[in-house]
């Protein structure tokens, strides 16, 4: 059998299901492959050219800006909540100068997102050891743990009387931007040989998008059967997500990429370059 023209990564997080769930994956039967990762195998997957195409952590597309565009359209993010990326605590925000936290082995964005928040903004000082995401086991020996996706939205809904807070929020309250927790990027040499096929996924994934915000029942009704909970928390949930990447987006993710670069967790800040917009004359993105 010979090997597909495209291999296209899919996250194994409920957040990322509206663009996927209608998508039509029987007309790119003989073209494409998915791979199902968690965000940390995804971003190391695609920087070893392993995956095409798909989403990953917004800071892995910041490593990896020279090889990487950004699809148009496409991303994960909130303004205000997320829902499913939370600091959990033993004690309040306001007594973690200090503190030491357990970072999900998942994930990227959110890891160094967080650092910005007590760093940065609160002027902390923090110690910090990465774990496999179990909340009672990486707050065996800290004060607070970080988790992300499906497992931030089960600890929560278990939730065992700890101090909780969405990290959506809380960059919201600090600098006034929407937060674009993972992008999809696609890497140059894919659009140097398959320009029209990946036209056409491009195509796929947004009209999958938006007929999953138009038929969200159906989306609900699937993770309901799936998770449990209750179909209205799915509905807000979902709803209190942004699917888009409009300049909105775009300033906020500048501005995360900004912040980074000052704690030096980037080497310097970068430009989110369009795939299309990138190529046209007089482009200064």
């Amino acid at each position: 059998m010979s090997p597909k023209q495209l291999r296209i990564g899919q996250i194994k997080y409920t957040n990322t299901l509206p663009v996927y769930f209608f998508f039509d994956e029987a007309r790119f039967d003989d073209k494409i492959d998915f791979i199902l990762q968690v965000p940390a195998q995804l971003n190391a997957a695609m920087a070893r050219g392993e995956i095409d195409v798909g989403p990953i952590s917004s800071f892995s597309y910041a490593e990896h800006h020279e090889q990487y565009l950004v699809l148009p359209g496409l991303s994960i993010s909130a303004k205000r909540r997320v829902r499913s990326i939370y600091l959990f605590s033993k004690r309040p925000i306001e007594e973690l100068d200090g503190a030491h936290i357990a970072l999900t082995n998942t994930s990227a964005t959110s890891v160094n997102l967080l650092k910005i928040i007590l760093e940065k903004f609160l002027r902390y000082t923090v110690t910090y050891q990465t774990q496999a995401p179990v909340l009672e086991e990486m707050l065996a020996h800290a004060d607070g743990a970080l988790l992300i996706g499906d497992d931030a939205l089960l600890a929560y809904r278990n939730n065992n009387g700890y101090h909780v807070y969405d990290l959506a929020e809380l960059w919201y309250r600090y600098t006034g931007y929407s937060m674009t927790f993972a992008v999809w990027a696609v890497r140059k040499e894919a659009i140097e040989k398959h320009p029209g096929l990946l036209r056409d996924v491009h195509a796929a994934f947004l009209e999958s998008k938006e007929r999953s915000l138009q038929h969200l029942e159906q989306v609900v009704e699937a993770v309901t059967a799936q998770f449990g909970e209750e179909p209205s928390s799915w509905f807000e949930y979902f709803r209190g997500l942004c699917y888009d990447f409009t300049e909105e987006e775009r300033r906020g993710l500048e501005h995360y990429y900004a912040c980074a670069a000052e704690l030096g967790l980037l080497r310097s800040p970068v430009k989110v370059r369009i795939w299309e917009e990138a190529v046209q004359p007089g482009s200064t993105r």
